[in-house]
């Protein structure tokens, strides 16, 4: 997946303001290239789970389609840990096979850092993030 180190530091900046709790948002864009960051309310507001409520959700893919972009990616944040998709994780993504999970980890708060995943059929395969 193409992603300016720009949206990476969105995506960071979020997730040091969201915490302790987990932040989420979407991914805009097309192809394999992200766009824009729409940020999400954690809805769970917890440290260790995320979800967007649906009302919530439905507004951002309306601003996603409004703005001529695809949906082409899922972030969230992981507070403590590695950015590796836990296995609440890989459950939840049953619902989204198609989707690139970008997970950021503040695991060592001075070194924030995001990584990219599929997950499919429960297992979880690398995706590069190129950044341009």
């Amino acid at each position: 997946m193409k992603v300016s180190q720009e949206l990476l530091d969105q995506m960071i900046t979020h997730a040091v303001e969201d915490s302790p709790n987990e932040c989420c948002g979407l991914l805009g864009g097309e192809g394999d290239m992200a766009s824009t960051v729409y940020r999400a309310e954690n809805a769970e507001k917890s440290p260790y789970r995320y979800s967007i409520a649906p009302r919530e959700q439905l507004e951002l893919m309306n601003r996603i389609e409004e703005a001529g972009e695809s949906i082409v990616g899922i972030y969230h944040s992981h507070t403590r840990t590695a950015a590796y998709p836990s296995q609440t994780d890989i459950n939840l993504a049953i619902g989204w096979p198609d989707s690139i999970y970008l997970i950021v980890s503040l695991e060592n708060p001075d070194e924030p850092y995001v990584r990219g995943f599929r997950i499919r059929d429960g297992r979880v395969e690398d995706v590069d993030l190129q950044t341009r």
